[in-house]
């Protein structure tokens, strides 16, 4: 009989320390989870940044090469004449 409550007191044991095993695994699971939406809401941000700086950078390679920079020149004029197209575009489209 003894030695079936060592068994039993010993299960018992077991169980609550595994028990407090899943609540610090569930605990740890919560702040990992905090610290990935935090990561994601950074990546986020450095996209939408890049995303400013890389049209900063067109705007400004296209304003270089209007002052006469030679190398981007039909870069520009193709750039123009896109843009005269969708002005075009919407002229036609408000005369309609």
């Amino acid at each position: 009989m003894s030695d079936i409550l060592e068994i039993v007191d010993s299960l018992e044991s077991k169980v609550n320390r595994l028990l407090l095993k899943i609540e610090e695994q569930r605990r740890e699971n919560i702040r990992l989870s905090e610290e990935l939406m935090k990561s994601k809401g950074k990546v986020k941000d450095l996209q939408h940044s890049i995303e400013e700086w890389e049209e900063k950078y067109r705007s400004l390679k296209l304003a270089n090469s209007m002052l006469g920079s030679n190398e981007s020149k039909t870069e520009a004029k193709l750039k123009i004449n896109t843009l005269i197209r969708e002005i075009d575009q919407c002229i036609a489209q408000l005369s309609e």
